[in-house]
């Protein structure tokens, strides 16, 4: 009798494990169970309908730069499979890919479904089996099964946690992560649309900051910097109700050279309105925004009127500018939950439970995440594949490759 093995969760994780894992012991039978009516959902939707499937990892020189939490794990896993191994695998199961000059990795087809079909077009191949609209809530309902994969993703309220965490495992909160920030700054909202290319935004009264590219919205802030900085401060802001001081760099530049540049313009266009003209190529409705909140009803005057004053105000606004963020606002319809089964509870060679034999972890369901560029995907595909060499191990070690055994339950 074959041996067998359960996914719970049919989503990408889920699916790279189930393809994984019969490419590897072709004689296993692997069943996918999904709570909803659809699979893969999350996957349509990523990367505004594209999947940022990986990232090139160019520039990280520690993984703690994209992995607020489970960092230390992913190095070790990246030993077992990394984005270069993931890169090839699709490719060689006929998904080109292509890297952006971000960095971040997409199907060359610009398509999500060319994950999909491909994640589907195997399953048929290998004869995996998806059952849909099943909510597994108990080892018990999966009695039959020698092993146990758990690939549920997120769990924003907690709610897919706790039957697991009957069994003894430890569990860490979740919460949300990857979201914009909401502020009260009307007359920015008006701003909404305009994209500043290199910015840097920090919480006051911590060392938590991100930079990057920021996308002012009609709520506040956006873009790759805004979600980094939610990603890294995720127990942070969740743990002060979303209500928080920030500070923005609009120029990247320190207080000295900002204060030279102010300077020499003052030199240069003596007699230009300080609003038409500006020495930081920033987009015009954005310098007219900042020097009127550094000078109030004086930003019309000249250059040559500066004084030290209004030199000083301006330095502040465009290189700590202070805007508080009253509320989180939903990064399109991507999600993403820091959170989850703890670490502790798993072996990290394995990703096994320590709490209950053959039950494994992979993807989201971890307390693993990583900030926006397509590191979230790689953690699922390394920790799926960490899981499927994991299962395949076991049945060579006890000689079970063609016998079936029993899942051990609690």
């Amino acid at each position: 009798m074959a041996t067998k093995t359960a996914i719970v969760g049919g989503g990408a994780a889920g699916f790279f494990l189930a393809v994984n894992l019969k490419e590897m012991v072709p004689e296993m039978e692997v069943t996918i169970f999904e709570r909803s009516p659809r699979v893969l959902a999350k996957v349509e939707v990523s990367g505004g309908g594209r999947c940022n499937c990986t990232n090139s990892f160019a520039g990280v020189s520690d993984l703690s730069q994209v992995y607020p939490r489970g960092h230390r794990l992913m190095k070790r896993l990246f030993n077992v499979f990394d984005h270069e191994d993931a890169y090839r695998w699709f490719e060689q199961h006929g998904v080109p890919l292509v890297t952006q000059d971000d960095e971040c990795v997409f199907p060359q087809a610009q398509d999500s479904h060319a994950i999909i079909d491909c994640f589907l077009a195997l399953a048929r191949r290998y004869g995996i089996r998806i059952r849909k609209g099943v909510k597994v809530q108990s080892l018990s309902d999966l009695r039959d099964y020698d092993f146990v994969a758990v690939t549920t993703g997120g769990s924003p309220k907690g709610e897919g946690l706790r039957w697991l965490a009957q069994l003894g495992h430890e569990t860490e909160a979740p919460v949300p992560s990857l979201f914009s920030l909401s502020t009260d700054d009307t007359r920015l909202h008006e701003l909404m649309g305009l994209v500043v290319d290199n910015a840097e935004v920090h919480i006051q009264g911590t060392k938590l900051r991100a930079e990057g590219a920021l996308l002012i919205t009609h709520w506040g802030l956006s873009g790759p910097v805004a979600l980094r900085l939610s990603s890294y401060a995720a127990r942070h802001l969740a743990d002060a109700g979303y209500q928080a001081a920030l500070s923005v760099n609009w120029v990247q530049q320190n207080e000295a050279e900002v204060q030279a540049a102010l300077q020499e313009m003052a030199v240069r266009e003596p007699q230009k309105q300080l609003t038409t003209c500006n020495p930081f190529g920033v987009q015009q409705r954005l310098w007219a925004y900042l020097s009127e909140k550094a000078l109030a009803g004086r930003a019309t005057i000249r250059w040559s009127e500066l004084n030290k004053k209004d030199v000083n105000r301006l330095v502040n606004v465009l290189v700590n500018d202070t805007l508080q963020m009253v509320g989180r606002a939903p990064f399109k319809d991507e999600f993403v939950t820091c959170g989850g089964i703890a670490l502790k509870a798993v072996n990290p060679a394995t990703l096994e439970s320590r709490h209950v034999p053959r039950l494994y972890f992979a993807g989201e369901v971890l307390d693993i995440d990583g900030v926006t560029g397509g590191f979230n995907f790689q953690a699922a595909w390394t920790t799926a594949y960490t899981v499927a060499c994991s299962i395949c191990k076991s049945l060579e070690d006890n000689h079970l490759l063609t016998n079936n055994i029993n899942f051990i339950t609690q």
